[in-house]
This record gives structure tokens, C-alpha cells and sequence, in this order.
């Protein structure tokens, strides 16, 4: 299986938006992708005019994506000001555990060390992804739990991790 991470393009963010909803919804974080965290999250395109989206491919096939940002980008959340911080990390829920997260993870800690000013990598996931919280662990990220925060929609905590470079 040949995996490759690379930054999204136009004609990538149809099975980005399918693949975000179908990991968001199907972790149950939403009922319907009718909130307007959800919508504005599917909108790929404008999220990419923004923000750099990378995605994973497997033999041509797009499989998971996420969004990167720094602090003061409309797409932060929490990065601080010498942070690169990734959003929206989602696998195809059909190809999930196959590498494809740990290969972006280590696709953006390469990025963010290749940027000056960049000292460290953040990123947030949910309270009850435990796999993702196994993956974040062994790719060598700590917990932060003072950065915790709820989800304003439904009051779900968010696990913010982080590691320095």
C-alpha cells in the first residue's frame, strides 16, 4: 500500500468533507451534520482559502486530512504564538488504524520544524478518542490539560495535547 501525505487540492476537498462528517458523526461528537460547527467544518474549500488542509492518500484514494494553523489564523484555536497547531485530524472510518494518522502527524511535526518561530506542536481531540489518544501518545505528545476546553455546541470536553520540537 503506497501512503502519501501532501497538501490538499480542489479536487481533494469532496472526500475530505465526506471523510470529515463520516469520523465526526460517527464518534457520535454530532447527531447531524445540520450544526453549524459541522457545516462550517465541511466547507473545505473555504477552510483551504484560509488555512493549509494536507491530506493521506492511499493508492489514489484520499483517506484522512487535517487543517493546520498558528496562533492569531482564523483556524486556531489554541496555538500559542510559537505553536503550530493541527485541527480537523480525520481518517476514513473505514481505513482507520492502517497508519494513514500517524503518517500525517509526522508529516506536520516535520513542517512545523521546518518553520522558524515554531517550537512546538498543539493540537486538541476529544475526551473519549482513545485511540487518537494512544497515537498522540506515541508519537510523543503530553498532555496539557490546563488548555482543556468545551465544545460550545454540546459542552464535550476537548483534550489538548502537545509537543516540543
Amino acid at each position: 500500500m503506497n501512503l502519501t501525505v501532501r497538501p490538499a487540492t480542489a479536487e481533494d476537498y469532496d472526500a475530505v468533507a465526506r471523510i470529515t462528517a463520516d469520523a465526526y458523526l460517527g464518534a457520535g461528537y454530532f447527531d447531524s451534520a445540520e450544526y453549524p460547527y459541522m457545516q462550517k467544518i465541511l466547507r473545505v474549500a473555504e477552510r483551504a482559502a484560509v488555512a493549509p488542509v494536507i491530506v493521506a492518500e492511499r493508492n489514489g484514494e484520499v483517506v484522512g486530512s487535517a487543517t493546520l494553523a498558528v496562533h492569531g489564523d482564523e483556524w486556531a484555536d489554541i496555538a500559542l504564538p510559537d505553536e503550530l497547531e493541527f485541527r480537523l485530524l480525520v481518517v476514513d472510518p473505514k481505513v482507520q488504524r492502517s497508519g494513514a494518522g500517524a503518517a500525517m502527524v509526522r508529516y506536520i511535526l516535520d513542517r512545523a520544524r521546518g518553520t522558524d518561530g515554531i517550537r512546538a506542536v498543539s493540537l486538541t481531540t476529544g475526551e473519549d478518542w482513545h485511540g487518537a489518544h494512544a497515537l498522540y501518545r506515541k508519537l510523543g505528545f503530553v498532555r496539557a490539560p490546563e488548555r482543556d476546553w468545551p465544545i460550545p455546541e454540546n459542552g464535550k470536553m476537548l483534550r489538548v495535547y502537545r509537543q516540543e520540537l
